[in-house]
């Protein structure tokens, strides 16, 4: 009845001083755990900080960057947030004489490219994920750099199952196991086939990788010596 709402409200109005300092209590409380966790993740922050930005520096070094240095950057915030007490930024210098500065602004597709690989492969590393897929990992590299690639992917390899998309025969030659992946059109239906390269087969997808279409003697020899070389690292 009207009566009785009416009386409900007036009790919680009277009230309102006592409900107020139970909620001030409760905010307070939760404030201070808020602050214990906080200053434990920016004190884990400040330690895997270093340890991080070390790691993927000397990974930077082996893709091909020789002078790439890697940081990341904790910068207090004033007001607390639901990401902790700090701001996390990474920082990065390309090139010698050029001061480490925000990744997002000094870095170019292909650089963003291999910091991105070397962050992945480092955390991969770290993890316990027991598979990894790379999806075209290899963009904006070659040659020796990609070979490189290849060989930080296999070494993960080695405790978990890594899945990796590539066209480059660098990458492809140093896989424990080839798949190819193609397309199928019937008529009006389109799907896609994967078979296992048997050891033959995986020397002429090498091959082809390499040379085009048209593949010679020399280019099959030089599959089969990729292949080999992997074989025995």
């Amino acid at each position: 009845s009207l009566q009785i709402t009416l009386e409900d409200e007036l009790l919680t109005l009277e009230q309102a001083d006592v409900q107020l300092g139970e909620i001030s209590h409760a905010v307070g409380a939760v404030e201070s755990q808020y602050f214990t966790v906080a200053k434990q993740l920016t004190a884990s922050r400040q330690k895997m900080a270093k340890q991080l930005g070390d790691k993927v520096t000397e990974n930077l070094h082996q893709l091909g960057m020789p002078h790439g240095q890697f940081k990341i950057a904790l910068e207090a915030i004033e007001s607390p947030a639901i990401n902790g007490m700090e701001r996390v930024e990474f920082q990065v210098r390309a090139n010698p004489g050029q001061p480490v500065q925000s990744m997002t602004k000094v870095a170019s597709g292909g650089e963003l490219a291999r910091i991105s690989r070397a962050v992945q492969v480092i955390a991969a590393g770290t993890g316990r994920i027991p598979t990894l897929i790379f999806d075209e990992v290899d963009t904006g590299v070659g040659g020796a750099v990609a070979e490189m690639v290849g060989h930080l992917l296999r070494k993960l390899g080695e405790d978990r199952q890594i899945i990796c998309v590539t066209h480059l025969p660098q990458v492809a030659s140093l896989a424990h196991h080839h798949y190819s992946v193609n397309k199928l059109t019937e008529k009006e239906n389109t799907r896609t086939q994967i078979s296992q390269l048997l050891e033959k087969e995986r020397v002429n997808e090498i091959a082809r990788m390499l040379g085009g279409i048209k593949m010679t003697k020399q280019t099959l020899s030089h599959a089969r010596e990729m292949i080999d070389q992997a074989s025995r690292s």
